[in-house]
C-alpha cells in the first residue's frame, strides 16, 4: 500500500488539481508536503483565513488575501508552478460562492501545473465537488516515526534515559495509534513522573493511550488479565486459539502464514462469549479494543461511516491486535428506521474486514443471528463461526471449580459432581450467579462459610434460560445442526441434544 508521501508524489505529477487531505495532525502533514515539493522542486504555498499565504517550501511570490473568495481568485492568477495547500478550508464550504469559485477553479488548473491541497479533520465534501477532488488519508505515525520523536526526546538536555534496546522497542510499541505529538505529551510525562525515562514507563505509557483512545467514543482500550483457566469449558475453541498462539510473530510470518482474520462466537447468552474476547487478548497478549457500533452513529450525513473508517484506522494503527464487536446484531439491525446508516456502517465494516491488510483479529459475538444479514457469516470473512451451546456435565463441573477459585474458595471443598448434575441446562453467567447467591445466605448467616447446599439451593431457585426461552434455545441450536458453525466444546453436537431433549423429559414429567 502506497504512503502519503509516494501518493502525494503520484497525483502532482499527473496534474490533479483538487486534494482533500484528512487528517488532525497538520503540522506533521505539512512537513510531509514539504519533503514532497522539495523533492520534485516545486513551489509549496499555504493559505488560511488568520495568517493568508505563506511560504513552506521553494521561493514563490506571495499575493494578498484574507477571504477565502479573494484566496481563491489568487490561486487561479498566480502563474507559478506551484501547490495550494488550503488550510482548514472546509469551513468556507458553507458558502455557495466560495463552493462555486473552487469548483470553477479547480476545472481552470487542468490546463496549468498547479494543484490545490485541503487539509480537514473529516472527509466531508460538497456533493458538487466529489468528481473534482481525491481523498487522501494522512495515517497516524508508525513505529520508525515513533521512534524518531522518542529519540529526539532522550536528546534533550537534562533527560535521563534508562531505557533496554528491548525496552525502547516495547515502549514504541505501546505508544502506536497515538498521533505524534500525543506520544510526545506521553513520553515527556514519563520522563516528569519519576525522573527517568526507562523499562517501568511502559505501562504507564499504555494508560495513557487508554485514555486517549477512549476519547475517539467508538472504541474502548481493555486490560485483558483472563486467561484460559479462567474460561470453564468450550475445548474446540480453546485448541484452535492455541494453534494460532504465535500466528503474529515474525517467524510465522517467514513460515508462510497468513495473519487469521478472526472468528464469529454466536450462540445462548450468558455461555462466555464476551469473556471469551476478553481471554483470547490475554492468551495471545495482544491489546484488546471493543468497538462500540452503537457510538459510531452521528446525526450529520456521512457522519457515521467517517466515525467508522476512524476507528477502524486507529484499530490498524495498533495492530497487531484483538478487534471486540459485542453483540453486533443489536447495532446493525435497525432496517430503515435511521435513514440507511446501519446499512451503511455495516457496508463499511464488511468491506474492511474483507479487504484489511494490518494484522487486526476480530471477534465478533451475536446471540440473535436472524437480525444478522446472511453475508456476514459467509465463509472467508472470518476464519471460523463457533457456536457457544448450553455447557456439558464436565463443563458445568469446570465453570463450578472456575467460579469457586475466583472467589479464593478450594473447589475441592465442593461436591462439583453433584452441583453440575443439578445444573443441567444452566449457562455459565447462571452458575457463577447461583454461587454469588449462595455467599449472601452465608455471609448473612453468621458470616458462616457457605457449603454445597446452599449452591444447590440457589440453582433451584433460579428459572434457566433454557426453560425461560426455550423456543430461542432450540432455533439457536437447530441453526447449529444445520452445519453453519463448529461447536466450541469438545462434546458432539448430537450428545448435547441428547441431553436437551432428555432435559425436556425430566421437567415434563
Amino acid at each position: 500500500m502506497p504512503t502519503f508521501d509516494q501518493e502525494l508524489d503520484l497525483y502532482l505529477r499527473a496534474r490533479f488539481t483538487l486534494i482533500v487531505l484528512v487528517t488532525t495532525e497538520e503540522e506533521r502533514a505539512l512537513q510531509t508536503v514539504k519533503a514532497v515539493c522539495d523533492k520534485l522542486k516545486r513551489p509549496c504555498v499555504t493559505w488560511d483565513v488568520a495568517e493568508g499565504f505563506q511560504t513552506l517550501a521553494g521561493a514563490a511570490a506571495l499575493p494578498a488575501a484574507k477571504d477565502p473568495l479573494t484566496a481563491l481568485e489568487q490561486v487561479d492568477k498566480h502563474e507559478s508552478e506551484a501547490l495550494f495547500v488550503l488550510k482548514d478550508f472546509h469551513e468556507c464550504w458553507a458558502n455557495p460562492q466560495v463552493k462555486r469559485k473552487l469548483r470553477t477553479v479547480a476545472q481552470r488548473l487542468k490546463f496549468a501545473k498547479k494543484s490545490i491541497l485541503i487539509t480537514c479533520p473529516a472527509a466531508k465534501l460538497p456533493e458538487e465537488l466529489r468528481d473534482e477532488t481525491v481523498v487522501v488519508e494522512f495515517s497516524p505515525p508508525g513505529t520508525p516515526e515513533l521512534l524518531g520523536v522518542l529519540t529526539r526526546l532522550t536528546q534533550s538536555p537534562g533527560v535521563k534515559v534508562n531505557l533496554t534496546s528491548l525496552g525502547r522497542e516495547k515502549l514504541v510499541q505501546a505508544a502506536l495509534g497515538l498521533t505524534a505529538l500525543q506520544a510526545q505529551r506521553v513520553f515527556a510525562k514519563a520522563v516528569v513522573c519519576d525522573g527517568v525515562l526507562d523499562d517501568r514507563d511502559i505501562d504507564l505509557v499504555t494508560q495513557e493511550k487508554k485514555q486517549i483512545i477512549s476519547q475517539s467514543k467508538a472504541l474502548e482500550f481493555y486490560s485483558v488479565t483472563e486467561t484460559p483457566d479462567d474460561v470453564g469449558g468450550l475445548g474446540v475453541l480453546k485448541h484452535w486459539l492455541r494453534l494460532r498462539e504465535r500466528a503474529f510473530t515474525q517467524e510465522a510470518r517467514e513460515y508462510g502464514l497468513p495473519a487469521p482474520k478472526g472468528i464469529a462466537l454466536i450462540g445462548i447468552p450468558g455461555t462466555g462469549k464476551s469473556l471469551t474476547a476478553k481471554m483470547i487478548g490475554g492468551l495471545w497478549r495482544l491489546p484488546l479494543l471493543r468497538l462500540d457500533v452503537a457510538a459510531l452513529f452521528g446525526s450529520l450525513l456521512g457522519e457515521s461511516e467517517e466515525n467508522t473508517r476512524r476507528a477502524l484506522r486507529l484499530a490498524e494503527t495498533v495492530a497487531p491486535c484483538i478487534m471486540w464487536i459485542d453483540e453486533l446484531e443489536k447495532a446493525l439491525s435497525q432496517g430503515g428506521l435511521d435513514g440507511g446508516a446501519s446499512t451503511r456502517v455495516f457496508g463499511t465494516i464488511l468491506t474492511w474486514m474483507a479487504e484489511k491488510t494490518a494484522p487486526c483479529f476480530v471477534v465478533a459475538t451475536a446471540n440473535d443471528i436472524s437480525r444478522l444479514p446472511p453475508e456476514l457469516l459467509r465463509k472467508g470473512r472470518f476464519d471460523e463461526v463457533f457456536f457457544l451451546d448450553l455447557p456439558t456435565l464436565a463443563e458445568r463441573k469446570e465453570i463450578f471449580a472456575v467460579h469457586l477459585r475466583k472467589r479464593r474458595r478450594l473447589a475441592q471443598s465442593y461436591d462439583l459432581e453433584r452441583l453440575a448434575r443439578e445444573a443441567e441446562g444452566y449457562v455459565g453467567a447462571e452458575i457463577e450467579q447461583a454461587i454469588i447467591d449462595a455467599m449472601y445466605v452465608g455471609f448473612n448467616d453468621g458470616r458462616r462459610e457457605f457449603a454445597t447446599g446452599d449452591v444447590s439451593a440457589a440453582l433451584k431457585r433460579q428459572v434457566p434460560l433454557s426453560v425461560s426461552q426455550r423456543e430461542i434455545i432450540v432455533a439457536l441450536r437447530n441453526w447449529l445442526r444445520e452445519g453453519r458453525a463448529q461447536s466450541a466444546s469438545f462434546q458432539e453436537v448430537r450428545e448435547a441434544e441428547e441431553q436437551f431433549v432428555q432435559l425436556d423429559i425430566k421437567r415434563a414429567t
